[in-house]
């Protein structure tokens, strides 16, 4: 798993209007070439009477699945730009679909490469950005008497609270990156003292908005 990656924040769309044609935008995650095949054909059926719904994905921790598709639009002017995008952003589980009405006026293969790399783009700054990094779910239990300075401590440290549980006594569960575990062990003991008991919980993915 890898420790920390780029990718979209949630589905959305955005649209915009040249020279007369519209150049609708749909964004989404994908963690599988399913998955982004499956919101292909939704967007083709939603715009089915459409002139072009273009795609591009990308997904794998390495990027191991890259597609382009130009949907009818000249080779290389619809699909690729699309995807040069997702990579320019290091984005990773992405799918985009451009949808395309055509108003009447021909763009020519530079107009086109601009036009679907730029909805792209603009598709992506209006839904957001997020970076997930891994971190571990740490269970640190305490004597109520350490309650205050333990918490106090982790508020205001670069680690944040998931839960605190008020039991016989106080269990801490935290969320701590995977590289700094050992470090947040050793923190935790010096702050009390060694009058802690520490444990490792399950792995998962925080998402902080990055744009």
């Amino acid at each position: 798993m890898l420790s920390r990656y780029f990718t979209v924040k949630e589905y959305g769309e955005h649209e915009i209007i040249i020279q007369k044609s519209r150049f609708i935008a749909q964004i989404k995650r994908a963690e599988t070439e399913t998955e982004a095949q499956a919101f292909i054909q939704e967007v083709k059926k939603k715009h089915w009477n459409a002139t072009h719904n273009c795609s591009a994905y990308l997904i794998g921790e390495h990027d191991q699945i890259q597609k382009a598709n130009d949907d009818g639009e000249p080779g290389g002017t619809a699909g690729v730009p699309m995807l040069e995008v997702l990579k320019k952003r290091n984005l990773k589980d992405t799918v985009v679909v451009v949808t395309r009405y055509f108003g009447g006026i021909k763009l020519g293969a530079g107009g086109l490469i601009r036009a679907y790399g730029k909805a792209t783009s603009e598709g992506l700054d209006t839904i957001g950005i997020v970076e997930r990094i891994l971190k571990q779910v740490i269970h640190t239990t305490i004597d109520y008497t350490w309650l205050g300075k333990i918490e106090k401590e982790l508020r205001v440290s670069e680690h944040k609270i998931k839960e605190i549980h008020y039991l016989d006594k106080v269990e801490i569960e935290t969320y701590v990156d995977e590289s700094l575990v050992p470090s947040f062990r050793e923190w935790m003991i010096e702050l009390t003292n060694g009058q802690c008991t520490i444990r490792q919980g399950e792995t998962v993915y925080l998402e902080e908005n990055v744009g």
